[in-house]
């Protein structure tokens, strides 16, 4: 049973899936920074790149309740990695809790199907169980 009130849009859905995987990739490797340093100051050509993901993934993850917790770096006073891996993994856990809301499965067995939960797919799930 699909839960319709909790309906994302399809420009929030291409977004996610446009950045989810680099925004990981990101996070891989500063954790790694992390390891090694965890106080060393980052470069402000990094914190500006983390940034640009940051900020997309603000616009989708804007409306949920989450979103009080989620900062983009300081670029003006350059975190530490440390710092940067704390911010990073409340995006991550936001992240995984937009999926978790949105991506519903529907059916069950063998024919069951995962599908992001849309006004528009409402629409056509409507029109086929008609």
């Amino acid at each position: 049973m699909i839960d319709i009130r909790r309906v994302t849009t399809r420009e929030a859905v291409s977004i996610y899936l446009a950045t989810n995987n680099i925004f990981l990739g990101l996070l891989k490797e500063i954790r790694e920074l992390s390891k090694k340093k965890p106080d060393a100051i980052m470069s402000s050509g990094k914190v500006k790149i983390i940034n640009r993901v940051l900020e997309d993934l603000k616009q989708i993850l804007g409306t949920e309740p989450e979103s009080k917790f989620l900062d983009i770096l300081d670029d003006s006073t350059l975190p530490q990695t440390s710092d940067a891996v704390l911010a990073m993994v409340q995006y991550e856990t936001a992240l995984e809790s937009f999926s978790n809301k949105y991506y519903q499965c529907v059916g069950e067995g063998l024919g069951a199907t995962y599908y992001w939960v849309t006004p528009e797919f409402l629409i056509a799930y409507d029109e086929n169980e008609e």
